[in-house]
């Protein structure tokens, strides 16, 4: 089932008026709550925004990406511990909001609700619209909407697993 999930989910830029029921998006909410982090830290908060005059600030904010503005909710993955840093040498915030905002991705696919990563913003201008503290980190942007092409499973252009996957060494 999950597979199916997966193969179904598409980077969406086109949604339709319908909006998602609250219900809907406490469930997808909820997928967010329940993913791993770091020494579970949790160390995150998402921002659910409707307002259709917010939205239009936030795309303006990521340089232009009107589409954001048409889907009936956007998401912002805030970091509330940017500066932890793992044993490995990575800042778990990315990992943790990577993880957590994925998991938001794929709850809404299972639902035939698209989403769209979005990094590409402006990090003061985004903290400004939402009124995320200067110590937090907004990590990434995800519209949510019913795409006005359904999702439907199809072959996605990847590489192969010969490109991607050495087994025991990198080679």
């Amino acid at each position: 089932m999950i597979m199916e999930v997966i193969k179904k989910r598409r980077s969406v830029r086109r949604y339709s008026s319908q909006d998602i029921r609250e219900e809907v998006l406490k469930e997808i909410l909820e997928a967010a709550r329940l993913a791993p982090s770091a020494k579970n830290l949790q160390a995150w908060k998402f921002i659910v925004v409707r307002d259709k005059a917010t939205k239009e600030r936030l795309a303006e904010a990521a340089k232009g990406q009107w589409f954001m503005a048409e889907a009936p909710v956007i998401i912002a993955g805030v970091a509330t511990y940017p500066e932890y840093v793992m044993t490995n040498g990575v800042p778990a915030c990315h990992i943790d909001l990577a993880i957590a905002m994925e998991h938001i991705a794929l709850a809404a696919a299972e639902k035939g609700i698209g989403t769209c990563w979005i990094g590409a913003f402006y990090q003061d201008r985004v903290k400004r619209i939402l009124g995320v503290p200067d110590e937090c980190m907004v990590v990434a942007l995800m519209p949510l909407g019913y795409p006005v092409d359904a999702l439907v499973e199809e072959e996605k252009d990847r590489k192969s697993m010969d490109e991607i996957v050495y087994w025991e060494r990198y080679c």
